[in-house]
Formats: structure tokens, C-alpha cells, sequence
């Protein structure tokens, strides 16, 4: 209970005043302006100023009464973050570094494809997990990210697209709550951020376009599963709770099974014809071996038919201790767990060049949990350089 209590008292929520219009949902706005003493479709005009027209100031928002306008002038805000980077990789891979109002940096990505364009969004600063191989826990963490702030990632990425490719703009058509942080560790922000990407009064993504990646927060899988239908993916990386608690430490207080039991639970909101997506992160040595592909054919059994399994080779970063495995181990355990009936794909690794890639974000911020001051000492212990971060 210890360990619980601590959790939730380091990712306690940012401050909400004043008003951020921006990450409110309509049935938010809709009890915001009732408490000024307008009519609900309030909430409807709002909405459409701020996700579809794009507004930045109330001024511009002439179907609201002067007196209306004047009183979000004081008490609400449509402030975003400020793009400070904005890199593109060689195969057209695109993030940004977003400053906070106080000073925080995330980051964002965009990844286009032939047939889609995904947007990876970040849910806290920072991270208050520490996967092993993940680049982002290392940095240690700060604070949760604010619903507007969710959504901010959305509107600046979506406006930042908008002239690309001689004036054909790249929709974003899928939104991946996998960027820095633990979504269901930011609980609430993250569904209010939600509910507006799913509106079509805000993005119109749909349920199965938008997912929200977890490593395992047991009871907010429950508690999920009673709030939305969004797609969901598990962080699992190991087949077994004694590599799992050395690779995703949470794993120590919600072990295999009782996350297997979570994630049937929530299937069983989806229903038959929806599945999860099983994230696993290869490990040279570690987790890419033919007896590790036996023991998570085992492990996934009762999912079987309803996972889609996504393995992802490592990407290096400085200190991380592991190797990213040949492509022939990475095509050997992908055979072996298609043999087995598991739908399975590996996904292709993108914006490496500009540290893009999954598990490589880094954002930059003050880390409340120490844990960055450890690993950069540990680097200059082992003589390592951690690239483009001598600054943060």
C-alpha cells in the first residue's frame, strides 16, 4: 500500500487554473458554461472555434455575445505549448520539442505512411516508471501533463502539418498515447483529452484509430473498461513475471496474470470483434531467444485469438546496457509465434537519425525523482557521451 501511495503522490495533477478550454470535452464545457449562466450549445459553438476553425483568441469567436467573450478574456485561456525544435528525419519522420508554460519540454511525433499518419503524444513529463530499455524513464520525471496540454499535441502537430507536401496536408489519422509517460498514471487528463480526439466536434478520430499504451497499471485497466472503448496496447516485453520484474518494474505489483485478467475485462467492453495489441520489445539475448518465443506462446494463450502481437527490435541509446538483435533472430521469433497462430508484425523502426524512435523520447525537464542525476553519473563512470543532452 506503501508503494501505491507514493505513486500517486508523485504524479499528483498540474494546477487547472485558469480555464484551459482547449483539453475541457463538451460535457465539461457544456457544465462550465452552465455554471456562467449560458445555454449548453455553448459548448458546441467553443468547440468548433477552437477544433475546427482553429481560433486562438476569443475575440475571433463572433457567434458569442461581447459580454461572453469578455468573461473567458479573464478567466479562461486557449494558451498551448511553444514549438522549440522541429527535426525531420530522412524517412520523412517528423518531432517536435514542446515547451510548457513552466519551462517543461515534451516530445512529439509524427510518422507518415502511404496509407496513414500516426501521431505518437506524450501523457506526463517525463515518466515515473524506469522500463530498462527505455530511453525516456531514464530522464526520471516531473509532473503529469494537463488535458490541454494532451490535446495541444494534437492541434500544434496537425497545424504544423498543414502546408507540407506542396499544400496537401498529411492528416493525422491515428493518435498513439505512446510517447513519454504512463497514460493510466495521468488518469483522468488522459480520458478528457480523450473524449475530445474522439468527438467530431473536436478530431473525429475513431475508436480503433486511437490507442492508449499502458505497462501495466492493473486497476486503471479496470476502471478503464467503464469509461471508453479506445484501442488499447500492453507494454509487455517479457513472457515471464522474473524477466518481467527485471525489464518493466511494474510488473513487481501487477504481475502476468493479473494483467492478463485486466486485459480480458477490457476485451470484454470491446467486444468479439475487437482485439489488444501486445507490445514486446526484442532484446538481443535477453528476450529475442526460441525458448523465450515458446514461453510467451504460453503465456498469451488464453488471448490468442483476440492479440495482435507487435514486436519491436531495441533501439540503442547511451547506457541502456542492451543490444538491439540481428534481423535474423527478430525474423525467427516472428515465424515462430505466426506458427503458433498469433498475428504478428515488426514494426519498422522510424526517426532513429533524430531519436524518434520507440523508446527513444527524452523531452527535457526538471526530474523531481533523481533518477536522471543517477544515470548520467553512471555514464560518466563507464565514460559514455549521452548525445545532444549535455544541455538539459
Amino acid at each position: 500500500m506503501a508503494e501505491g501511495l507514493a505513486l500517486r503522490d508523485l504524479t499528483g495533477d498540474a494546477a487547472a487554473a485558469p480555464v484551459a478550454l482547449l483539453g475541457m470535452s463538451k460535457a465539461s464545457l457544456e457544465a462550465y458554461f452552465a455554471r456562467l449562466g449560458e445555454k449548453p450549445f455553448r459548448a458546441v459553438q467553443v468547440m468548433k472555434w477552437l477544433h475546427h476553425r482553429d481560433a486562438d483568441d476569443f475575440a475571433t469567436m463572433t457567434d458569442l455575445s461581447r459580454a461572453l467573450r469578455a468573461r473567458l478574456e479573464a478567466e479562461a485561456t486557449l494558451a498551448m505549448p511553444e514549438v522549440v525544435q522541429d527535426h525531420q528525419s530522412k524517412d520523412g519522420t517528423r518531432k517536435w520539442l514542446f515547451a510548457l508554460a513552466d519551462g517543461q519540454r515534451i516530445e512529439t511525433v509524427f510518422i507518415p505512411e502511404k496509407d496513414r499518419g500516426t501521431l505518437c503524444i506524450s501523457s506526463q513529463v517525463g515518466c515515473a516508471l524506469d522500463c530498462s530499455f527505455c530511453a525516456t524513464g531514464k530522464q526520471g520525471f516531473n509532473r503529469n501533463l494537463t488535458a490541454a496540454e494532451i490535446v495541444s499535441q494534437v492541434r500544434l502537430a496537425r497545424r504544423a502539418l498543414r502546408d507540407t507536401d506542396f499544400g496537401r496536408p498529411k492528416p493525422i489519422t491515428n493518435v498513439v498515447l505512446m510517447g513519454m509517460g504512463e497514460p493510466l498514471l495521468n488518469f483522468e487528463p488522459v480520458l478528457e483529452a480523450i473524449s475530445v480526439l474522439l468527438d467530431d466536434l473536436g478530431y473525429g478520430i475513431s475508436k480503433r484509430r486511437l490507442t492508449l499504451s499502458t505497462a501495466g497499471v492493473v486497476p486503471a485497466i479496470r476502471a478503464l473498461a467503464g469509461r471508453t472503448d479506445v484501442a488499447l496496447a500492453i507494454s509487455l516485453h517479457a513472457p515471464t513475471d522474473e524477466l518481467r520484474d527485471q525489464l518493466v518494474p511494474i510488473n513487481r505489483r501487477y504481475p502476468i496474470a493479473e494483467l492478463l485478467d485486466a486485459c480480458e475485462a477490457y476485451l470484454e467492453k470491446l467486444g468479439e470483434w475487437r482485439s489488444i495489441t501486445v507490445e514486446y520489445t526484442l532484446l538481443a539475448g535477453v528476450n529475442d531467444r526460441p525458448e523465450d518465443a515458446e514461453a510467451l506462446i504460453a503465456c498469451l494463450a488464453r488471448l490468442r485469438e483476440r492479440v495482435k502481437l507487435n514486436l519491436i527490435p531495441f533501439n540503442p541509446f547511451p547506457g541502456s546496457g542492451y543490444a538491439r538483435p540481428d534481423a535474423r533472430d527478430v525474423r525467427r521469433f516472428q515465424e515462430r509465434m505466426m506458427a503458433a497462430n498469433y498475428a504478428t508484425m515488426v514494426r519498422t523502426t522510424r526517426g532513429d537519425d533524430i531519436d524518434a524512435a520507440c523508446g527513444q523520447l527524452a523531452g527535457a525537464f526538471d526530474d523531481r525523482t533523481k533518477r536522471r542525476t543517477r544515470y548520467l553519473a553512471r555514464l560518466r563512470d563507464h565514460g559514455e557521451i549521452i548525445h545532444g543532452q549535455s544541455g538539459r
